[in-house]
């Protein structure tokens, strides 16, 4: 017959009863004692946590300066703006969500530009980042694509939403146009103006109000009104959507996700073209309300000539 053997066996600073079965001789049993230690278990490998894949935007802003609803208001050129995620001053209003591989800009009613009202964190093409006086003519062409979304925005008193320019195509006096009109600085009308408003993509341009003006009457803010705008029928809400504008000799050309086109093509526009322009792209917040903000994502931007 076989008997259990009593064996205490050691596991890290546990003991625990067994028996080990041997055989015997005769009709005796044989117990034997056993006194074996086994080696301690060996302690689990901790495991490793998942890598965390971080993204960031592809976006080159080596050809951009950014404006901030600070200071007077606060602007930063190449090279600092390169090192966004770095500046202190530029980390509250223009940073990255590693997460979705978004650019972010931040804005509030804060500190505006001479020629507004309103608060921005917007960035403004510079075709030379060391000479301001380098931009484009309709007739030379320019195009700009992005994909971005409205991340979130405060609401009006009765309960709409507030609204935020995202892309822009802005007017320029030339040295010499500034000095022709006696005008104190070089700006001139943004041609173009591309809201997010109420969930739904707006493009508002300009007019020519008087159709014989003069190429020095024309020169002058005031010869130019707002036109009744445009609503794109597509609602993109809080959804990433695509934006392109093409800019060519009297004509525009703004196309959302791809597919749906509004053109402006006419004598106005062909005027228009006597002016240089820039692009600019960001959360340009429409309101003065205490309490008001508005946070833009832009997942890709570029811009060609």
């Amino acid at each position: 017959m076989k008997k259990g053997i009593l064996h205490s066996v050691k596991l890290t600073g546990l003991s625990v009863i067994g028996f080990l079965s041997v055989a015997c001789q005769g009709d005796e049993d044989l117990i034997v004692p056993v006194n074996e230690q086994l080696p301690e278990e060996t302690l689990p490998i901790e495991e490793t946590p998942e890598e965390i894949n971080y993204i960031l935007p592809e976006i080159d802003l080596s050809h951009w300066k950014v404006t901030l609803p600070i200071g007077n208001p606060t602007e930063v050129y190449p090279p600092e703006i390169l090192t966004y995620g770095e500046n202190e001053m530029l980390k509250p209003f223009m940073y990255n969500d590693s997460i979705d591989g978004s650019l972010v800009f931040y804005t509030y009613p804060g500190a505006s530009t001479a020629n507004s009202s309103y608060s921005r964190s917007e960035l403004r093409e510079l075709m030379d980042p060391n000479d301001l006086s380098k931009n484009w003519t309709f007739d030379q062409g320019g195009r700009m694509k992005g994909i971005l979304a409205l991340d979130e925005i405060s609401k009006e008193s009765d309960g709409d939403y507030h609204r935020t320019i995202m892309m822009q195509i802005h007017g320029r006096l030339s040295n010499e146009q500034r000095e022709l009109i006696g005008a104190k600085d070089n700006n001139a009308p943004p041609i173009l103006k591309i809201y997010w408003h109420k969930g739904y993509v707006r493009v508002k341009s300009k007019y020519l109000k008087n159709k014989d003006a003069t190429t020095e009457e024309l020169l002058h803010t005031d010869a130019w009104g707002d036109d009744a705008g445009f609503n794109f029928d597509e609602y993109v809400g809080f959804e990433p959507f695509s934006l392109e504008i093409i800019a060519s000799s009297g004509k525009m050309e703004i196309i959302l996700n791809e597919s749906d086109s509004y053109i402006i093509e006419n004598d106005d526009m062909k005027k228009w073209g006597v002016f240089e322009n820039y692009f600019k792209a960001g959360n340009y917040l429409s309101t003065k309300d205490q309490g008001a903000f508005a946070r833009v994502k832009y997942y890709e931007l570029e811009v060609h000539h």
